[in-house]
Protein backbone atom coordinates (compact mmCIF):
# COMPACT_ATOMS: atom_id res chain seq x y z
CA UNK A 1 0.00 0.00 0.00
CA UNK A 2 2.53 2.57 1.02
CA UNK A 3 4.90 1.35 -2.11
CA UNK A 4 1.55 1.97 -4.11
CA UNK A 5 1.39 5.59 -2.62
CA UNK A 6 4.87 6.70 -3.19
CA UNK A 7 4.68 5.35 -6.59
CA UNK A 8 1.56 7.33 -7.33
CA UNK A 9 3.31 10.43 -5.53
CA UNK A 10 5.86 10.15 -7.68
CA UNK A 11 3.82 9.84 -10.71
CA UNK A 12 1.94 12.53 -9.76
CA UNK A 13 4.91 14.73 -9.42
CA UNK A 14 6.49 13.89 -12.74
CA UNK A 15 3.10 14.65 -14.83
CA UNK A 16 3.37 18.50 -13.04
CA UNK A 17 7.17 18.74 -13.98
CA UNK A 18 6.54 17.57 -17.58
CA UNK A 19 3.50 19.91 -18.08
CA UNK A 20 3.96 22.84 -20.15
CA UNK A 21 0.73 24.67 -18.35
CA UNK A 22 2.83 25.31 -14.89
CA UNK A 23 4.89 26.98 -16.07
CA UNK A 24 2.55 29.32 -17.85
CA UNK A 25 1.94 33.38 -17.26
CA UNK A 26 -0.89 33.77 -15.14
CA UNK A 27 -4.25 34.63 -17.86
CA UNK A 28 -4.41 38.19 -17.36
CA UNK A 29 -0.72 38.70 -17.77
CA UNK A 30 0.40 39.73 -20.83
CA UNK A 31 3.96 40.17 -20.66
CA UNK A 32 6.77 39.10 -18.61
CA UNK A 33 9.47 41.56 -17.00
CA UNK A 34 13.09 40.06 -15.59
CA UNK A 35 16.24 41.64 -15.26
CA UNK A 36 19.59 39.80 -15.32
CA UNK A 37 22.31 41.08 -12.60
CA UNK A 38 25.69 39.59 -12.04
CA UNK A 39 28.97 40.58 -12.53
CA UNK A 40 29.50 38.38 -15.56
CA UNK A 41 28.39 39.53 -18.70
CA UNK A 42 28.66 36.58 -20.96
CA UNK A 43 26.95 34.54 -17.86
CA UNK A 44 24.17 36.64 -17.96
CA UNK A 45 23.60 36.61 -21.95
CA UNK A 46 23.57 32.40 -21.80
CA UNK A 47 20.80 32.96 -19.33
CA UNK A 48 18.97 35.58 -21.12
CA UNK A 49 18.91 32.84 -24.57
CA UNK A 50 18.27 30.36 -22.41
CA UNK A 51 14.86 32.06 -21.41
CA UNK A 52 14.69 33.19 -25.05
CA UNK A 53 14.85 29.31 -26.48
CA UNK A 54 17.39 31.55 -29.04
CA UNK A 55 20.16 33.19 -29.35
CA UNK A 56 19.75 36.88 -29.03
CA UNK A 57 21.94 38.41 -26.75
CA UNK A 58 25.87 38.52 -27.70
CA UNK A 59 27.83 36.77 -25.21
CA UNK A 60 30.51 39.96 -25.83
CA UNK A 61 30.85 42.08 -23.07
CA UNK A 62 28.49 45.17 -23.85
CA UNK A 63 28.91 48.61 -22.07
CA UNK A 64 25.35 49.31 -21.62
CA UNK A 65 21.66 47.78 -21.10
CA UNK A 66 20.63 45.71 -23.93
CA UNK A 67 16.28 44.78 -24.09
CA UNK A 68 15.58 41.98 -25.70
CA UNK A 69 12.12 40.93 -26.35
CA UNK A 70 10.28 37.23 -27.16
CA UNK A 71 7.83 34.90 -27.00
CA UNK A 72 7.04 32.09 -24.74
CA UNK A 73 4.09 30.64 -26.07
CA UNK A 74 1.38 33.59 -26.53
CA UNK A 75 2.83 35.25 -23.97
CA UNK A 76 5.87 38.59 -24.27
CA UNK A 77 9.00 38.30 -22.27
CA UNK A 78 11.26 41.12 -22.06
CA UNK A 79 14.73 40.74 -20.80
CA UNK A 80 16.98 43.72 -19.45
CA UNK A 81 20.57 42.51 -19.37
CA UNK A 82 22.33 45.37 -17.19
CA UNK A 83 26.13 46.26 -17.05
CA UNK A 84 28.26 44.96 -14.03
CA UNK A 85 26.05 46.70 -11.37
CA UNK A 86 28.53 44.88 -9.15
CA UNK A 87 31.42 46.92 -9.80
CA UNK A 88 32.87 48.64 -6.99
CA UNK A 89 34.42 50.86 -8.14
CA UNK A 90 30.72 52.57 -9.73
CA UNK A 91 29.89 55.40 -7.84
CA UNK A 92 26.69 56.05 -5.59
CA UNK A 93 25.09 58.55 -7.77
CA UNK A 94 26.26 56.84 -10.57
CA UNK A 95 24.84 52.89 -9.35
CA UNK A 96 21.55 55.50 -8.68
CA UNK A 97 21.50 56.44 -12.70
CA UNK A 98 21.54 52.78 -13.87
CA UNK A 99 18.80 51.74 -11.61
CA UNK A 100 17.10 54.65 -12.35
CA UNK A 101 17.48 54.24 -16.03
CA UNK A 102 16.84 50.00 -15.30
CA UNK A 103 13.55 51.12 -13.64
CA UNK A 104 12.13 53.54 -16.58
CA UNK A 105 13.06 50.23 -18.94
CA UNK A 106 11.10 47.84 -16.68
CA UNK A 107 7.96 50.14 -16.13
CA UNK A 108 5.34 49.32 -14.36
CA UNK A 109 8.25 47.06 -12.74
CA UNK A 110 10.29 44.03 -12.97
CA UNK A 111 8.34 40.71 -12.00
CA UNK A 112 11.87 38.52 -11.49
CA UNK A 113 15.13 39.44 -10.73
CA UNK A 114 17.99 36.63 -11.56
CA UNK A 115 21.24 37.14 -10.24
CA UNK A 116 23.64 34.92 -12.58
CA UNK A 117 26.86 34.44 -9.61
CA UNK A 118 29.60 32.83 -9.13
CA UNK A 119 30.40 31.70 -5.40
CA UNK A 120 33.46 30.58 -5.61
CA UNK A 121 35.08 34.19 -6.18
CA UNK A 122 32.09 35.74 -4.50
CA UNK A 123 32.87 38.46 -1.88
CA UNK A 124 30.67 40.26 1.48
CA UNK A 125 31.31 43.61 -1.35
CA UNK A 126 29.68 41.82 -3.88
CA UNK A 127 26.79 40.73 -1.27
CA UNK A 128 26.63 44.38 -0.09
CA UNK A 129 26.41 45.71 -3.79
CA UNK A 130 23.13 43.33 -4.85
CA UNK A 131 21.88 44.28 -1.64
CA UNK A 132 22.14 47.98 -2.28
CA UNK A 133 20.86 47.69 -6.13
CA UNK A 134 17.49 45.43 -5.26
CA UNK A 135 17.00 47.88 -2.09
CA UNK A 136 17.25 50.80 -5.05
CA UNK A 137 14.43 49.21 -7.01
CA UNK A 138 12.02 48.47 -4.28
CA UNK A 139 11.45 46.74 -0.46
CA UNK A 140 10.30 43.45 -2.44
CA UNK A 141 13.18 42.96 -4.67
CA UNK A 142 14.08 39.63 -2.34
CA UNK A 143 11.09 38.00 -2.99
CA UNK A 144 11.14 38.27 -6.31
CA UNK A 145 14.39 37.07 -6.62
CA UNK A 146 16.10 33.79 -7.89
CA UNK A 147 20.12 32.94 -7.76
CA UNK A 148 21.46 31.21 -10.45
CA UNK A 149 24.72 29.26 -9.68
CA UNK A 150 27.35 29.24 -11.78
CA UNK A 151 29.92 27.36 -10.43
CA UNK A 152 33.22 27.31 -12.71
CA UNK A 153 34.65 23.93 -10.87
CA UNK A 154 31.97 20.75 -11.33
CA UNK A 155 33.37 19.54 -7.81
CA UNK A 156 31.43 22.02 -6.27
CA UNK A 157 29.18 21.30 -4.70
CA UNK A 158 26.19 23.46 -2.64
CA UNK A 159 27.20 22.81 0.98
CA UNK A 160 31.03 24.16 -0.14
CA UNK A 161 29.49 26.96 -1.35
CA UNK A 162 27.22 27.70 1.53
CA UNK A 163 30.58 27.56 3.75
CA UNK A 164 31.06 31.31 2.25
CA UNK A 165 29.08 33.87 5.00
CA UNK A 166 28.25 36.02 2.09
CA UNK A 167 27.00 33.68 -0.27
CA UNK A 168 25.07 31.92 2.82
CA UNK A 169 23.64 35.20 3.54
CA UNK A 170 22.47 36.28 0.32
CA UNK A 171 20.91 32.67 -0.64
CA UNK A 172 19.02 33.53 2.72
CA UNK A 173 18.04 36.80 1.61
CA UNK A 174 16.57 35.70 -1.46
CA UNK A 175 14.47 33.10 0.27
CA UNK A 176 16.83 30.07 -0.44
CA UNK A 177 15.77 30.36 -4.00
CA UNK A 178 18.10 29.21 -6.51
CA UNK A 179 19.17 26.80 -9.09
CA UNK A 180 22.41 25.38 -10.95
CA UNK A 181 23.00 27.20 -14.14
CA UNK A 182 24.81 24.19 -15.91
CA UNK A 183 22.09 21.29 -17.37
CA UNK A 184 19.67 24.05 -16.31
CA UNK A 185 16.60 23.31 -19.18
CA UNK A 186 14.41 25.86 -20.18
CA UNK A 187 11.31 24.55 -18.45
CA UNK A 188 12.54 24.21 -15.44
CA UNK A 189 14.03 27.37 -15.06
CA UNK A 190 10.31 28.87 -16.62
CA UNK A 191 8.46 26.69 -13.98
CA UNK A 192 10.39 28.65 -11.19
CA UNK A 193 9.75 32.05 -12.12
CA UNK A 194 6.19 30.95 -12.45
CA UNK A 195 6.32 30.31 -8.86
CA UNK A 196 7.86 33.63 -7.86
CA UNK A 197 5.06 35.19 -9.55
CA UNK A 198 2.39 33.27 -8.12
CA UNK A 199 3.70 33.69 -4.89
CA UNK A 200 3.88 37.68 -5.40
CA UNK A 201 0.60 37.59 -7.11
CA UNK A 202 -1.77 40.38 -5.30
CA UNK A 203 -5.39 39.45 -4.22
CA UNK A 204 -7.90 41.64 -4.20
CA UNK A 205 -10.84 42.03 -1.40
CA UNK A 206 -12.53 38.46 -2.84
CA UNK A 207 -9.54 36.65 -2.26
CA UNK A 208 -9.19 36.26 -6.13
CA UNK A 209 -5.73 36.57 -8.01
CA UNK A 210 -5.02 39.71 -9.55
CA UNK A 211 -2.87 40.51 -12.26
CA UNK A 212 1.20 41.05 -10.87
CA UNK A 213 1.80 44.27 -12.33
CA UNK A 214 5.67 44.03 -10.83
CA UNK A 215 7.17 45.64 -8.44
CA UNK A 216 5.58 48.75 -7.06
CA UNK A 217 9.04 50.90 -7.75
CA UNK A 218 9.69 54.81 -6.14
CA UNK A 219 12.03 57.07 -6.89
CA UNK A 220 15.37 56.26 -5.68
CA UNK A 221 15.24 59.34 -3.22
CA UNK A 222 12.46 58.05 -1.74
CA UNK A 223 13.35 54.66 -0.75
CA UNK A 224 14.97 55.47 2.50
CA UNK A 225 13.99 51.79 4.48
CA UNK A 226 12.68 53.02 8.31
CA UNK A 227 14.68 51.27 10.84
CA UNK A 228 13.62 48.50 12.52
CA UNK A 229 13.56 48.03 16.16
CA UNK A 230 13.72 44.31 17.47
CA UNK A 231 13.34 43.02 21.53
CA UNK A 232 14.55 39.45 21.81
CA UNK A 233 12.86 37.90 24.95
CA UNK A 234 13.71 34.01 26.58
CA UNK A 235 15.40 32.50 29.52
CA UNK A 236 18.62 31.45 27.41
CA UNK A 237 20.83 33.79 26.82
CA UNK A 238 23.18 32.43 24.47
CA UNK A 239 19.92 31.54 22.20
CA UNK A 240 19.16 35.09 22.30
CA UNK A 241 22.90 36.25 21.98
CA UNK A 242 23.30 33.59 18.79
CA UNK A 243 19.55 34.79 17.09
CA UNK A 244 20.80 38.63 17.44
CA UNK A 245 24.42 37.20 15.33
CA UNK A 246 22.21 35.49 13.19
CA UNK A 247 20.08 39.10 12.14
CA UNK A 248 22.76 41.19 12.27
CA UNK A 249 25.57 38.80 10.43
CA UNK A 250 27.51 39.81 13.61
CA UNK A 251 29.56 37.19 15.43
CA UNK A 252 30.91 37.32 19.09
CA UNK A 253 28.21 39.54 20.11
CA UNK A 254 28.67 40.01 24.16
CA UNK A 255 25.75 37.89 25.92
CA UNK A 256 23.23 40.09 27.91
CA UNK A 257 23.30 38.46 31.13
CA UNK A 258 21.63 40.30 33.90
CA UNK A 259 20.61 43.73 32.16
CA UNK A 260 19.46 45.24 28.98
CA UNK A 261 21.75 44.97 26.11
CA UNK A 262 21.09 46.94 22.76
CA UNK A 263 22.93 46.41 19.98
CA UNK A 264 22.73 47.81 16.69
CA UNK A 265 23.67 47.07 12.62
CA UNK A 266 22.92 47.33 8.82
CA UNK A 267 21.08 44.84 7.13
CA UNK A 268 20.65 45.54 3.28
CA UNK A 269 20.50 49.19 3.47
CA UNK A 270 17.91 48.95 7.02
CA UNK A 271 19.33 50.45 10.61
CA UNK A 272 18.01 47.43 12.86
CA UNK A 273 18.45 47.58 16.73
CA UNK A 274 18.41 44.88 19.05
CA UNK A 275 16.95 44.78 22.27
CA UNK A 276 18.12 41.49 24.08
CA UNK A 277 16.33 41.28 27.46
CA UNK A 278 17.64 39.80 30.41
CA UNK A 279 15.71 36.66 31.58
CA UNK A 280 12.79 37.29 32.93
CA UNK A 281 11.27 34.14 34.21
CA UNK A 282 10.63 33.29 37.66
CA UNK A 283 11.41 37.40 39.14
CA UNK A 284 9.10 39.21 40.75
CA UNK A 285 6.33 40.86 39.25
CA UNK A 286 8.02 44.10 40.45
CA UNK A 287 11.39 43.35 38.45
CA UNK A 288 9.54 42.46 35.60
CA UNK A 289 7.38 45.62 35.51
CA UNK A 290 10.07 47.32 35.83
CA UNK A 291 12.41 45.83 33.23
CA UNK A 292 9.84 45.67 30.57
Amino acid sequence: MAAAAATSVTDALQTLKRSSSYYFLPPDMSELLVVLLGNNWSERSSVGNLLLGETKFNTEEEPDFVTVRGQIKEKEIVLINTPDLLNPNISEDKLREHVDLCVRLSDPGPHVFLLVLQPEDFTEEHRRRICRVLELFSDQSFDRSLVLISASREESSFENFMKNPSFRDLIRECRYRYLYQKNLERSELLTHLSQIIKENSREDLSGEQSEDAGLTMKPTSEQRKPPLNLVLCGRREKEKTSAAETILGQTELHSASSSSGKTQGEVCGRRVSLLELPALYGKPQEAVMEES
